[in-house]
């Protein structure tokens, strides 16, 4: 895995604005944020796409990530957010270590803003039956 922030962050020699940590998961403030309380949750295992996250690092972050929510809610008084996390570069994601964002929406000009170009769904029983089989 390639040397990423997020890893000097975890080994201390980069200092962050702490909101929790446990044994499997640092969250903290996001120091670009794109709107107040913006929050980084990380796993503290090495990986650079959800995909490669052991299950444990992952149910970690799941049981974490709504207290965290609600935390980051009460504290900027936002009642909306966005949750977001890419994988791979094509996929905008720009430190190359599992990150999850939580974006509180103030306003519609604060917070994330998200274009969706709406496809169509084509040979869906085939394709629901492949992804069933690569489980």
């Amino acid at each position: 895995m390639a040397e990423t922030i997020f890893a000097k962050i975890l080994r201390g020699e980069i200092p962050c604005h702490e909101v929790y940590q446990d044994e499997h998961v640092l969250a903290f403030l996001d120091i670009g944020p794109l709107s107040r309380g913006h929050t980084l949750v990380i796993p503290k295992e090495p990986a650079e796409t959800l995909d490669q996250l052991s299950d444990e690092a992952a149910a970690a972050i799941g049981r974490v990530l709504p207290r965290l929510c609600r935390a980051v809610m009460k504290a900027t008084g936002t009642k909306h957010y966005n949750i977001l996390q890419n994988n791979g570069a094509p996929a905008h994601q720009a430190v190359f270590h599992v990150h999850f964002h939580i974006i509180p929406k103030p306003s519609e000009a604060e917070g994330l803003g998200v274009g969706w170009p709406v496809g169509k769904l084509e040979d869906g029983a085939a394709l629901a039956r492949e992804i069933r089989e690569s489980l």
